[in-house]
């Protein structure tokens, strides 16, 4: 496994058109917790940086009375951090411990996350840290039934952030909240226009730090409690959220490693696409502390062990995020994995 706690932590805001997400890195940039961070944007004059602007070190990269440095993206996302990060080395920049991207409102975030866990020279520096998704309160509910982007932006974050809840009707906070939930069960939502946003919380609380990893693991976990039957089957497909369904399953006996790595890696091969988020925590043969696990699409992180359970449960808990399949298909076929590891388990000792 990798030491992921050496590296540099990449979270990723997303967000549709129009939700928010320029609005609250303006906030984060004015934070003292933002200090040591280095953001990629699209553009400068978008967030409207020009009274925060410290010392401008060259036309595409500004240093912050905050002390955060923010660079423009030029080309490709991947040359643009193993610049950042060549300059950074070579003293040009001041040193960061965290660097923070900003998707275009109409972005897919899975090629991004896939950029940095991928391209070899990134992931030998970076890892990733949470996906923050901002939702408009006031049109979330037609940009998740509507638009494909918005529901997948939900259905892989780690932290949403639900805005202008200040200007919406009650009944629209709460529908939108209904769905958010239902599309997404293991992030928390934040609304921002009621409760301060806290940036540690957004950006330094992650399944690799060590200090809240538990508590992570344990936010997961409570989706697992709750009734899972609100697995919907697509009735229409303009309805892009109806397609997306969150379910847990459970497993009583410890599972054998090889066999699931080879079950999970047969079905993000075959409906990667459609397998939005997978997390887990898993009782493996022969491992006496719990195994994390957890993913996006093709994407799926080192394991993380933990030195004690979150629980006195010691059962695998998965929940999955996915789109058009159904939970009998995932749950029957892992099932089966774990069968058949077993018979051979038993045949071998025969032997």
């Amino acid at each position: 496994m990798r030491d992921n706690e050496t590296h540099i932590p990449v979270s990723v805001i997303t967000g549709f058109l129009g939700s928010g997400k320029t609005s609250l890195l303006q906030r984060l940039l004015n934070t003292p917790e933002f200090a040591d961070t280095a953001v990629l944007i699209n553009e400068f004059g978008e967030i409207g940086l020009d009274h925060h602007l410290l010392e401008e070190i060259d036309e595409n990269t500004l240093l912050l009375q905050s002390g955060c440095i923010c660079c423009t993206i030029r080309g490709d996302l991947k040359d643009a951090i193993r610049d950042l990060y060549s300059r950074r080395e070579r003293g040009v920049i001041p040193p960061f411990r965290r660097l923070v991207i900003e998707t275009t409102g109409l972005a897919d975030p899975a090629p991004i996350l896939a950029t940095i866990t991928s391209e070899p020279v990134i992931r030998h520096h970076f890892r990733l840290g949470n996906v923050i998704t901002t939702v408009d309160a006031v049109n979330g509910v037609l940009h998740l039934r509507r638009q494909p982007e918005s529901a997948k932006q939900v259905a892989v974050a780690d932290r949403i952030v639900l805005t202008k809840t200040d200007i919406a009707e009650a009944s629209e906070v709460d529908l939108v909240k209904a769905m958010l939930q239902r599309v997404n069960p293991t992030a928390p939502i934040i609304e921002s226009a009621d409760t301060p946003v806290d940036p540690a919380f957004l950006l330094a609380h992650d399944l690799h730090d060590d200090t809240h990893k538990l508590s992570e693991v344990k936010r997961w976990l409570q989706a697992e409690s709750k009734d899972d039957g609100a697995h919907h089957h697509p009735r229409d497909v303009n309805r892009h959220d109806e397609r997306i369904s969150a379910f847990a399953l459970t497993f009583d006996g410890a599972l054998d490693w090889t066999a699931f790595g080879i079950w999970l890696t047969m079905l993000l091969q075959s409906r990667g696409e459609d397998v939005l988020r997978v997390k887990g925590i898993l009782n493996v043969v022969d491992v006496p502390t719990p195994v994390v696990i957890h993913g996006v699409q093709h994407i799926v992180h080192p394991p993380v062990h933990m030195k004690k359970w979150p629980d006195d449960d010691k059962r695998s808990r998965i929940v999955f995020i996915v789109r058009d399949i159904p939970k009998e298909e995932i749950a029957n076929s892992l099932s089966a994995f774990n069968r058949l590891a077993r018979d051979l388990d038993r045949s071998h000792d025969a032997a």
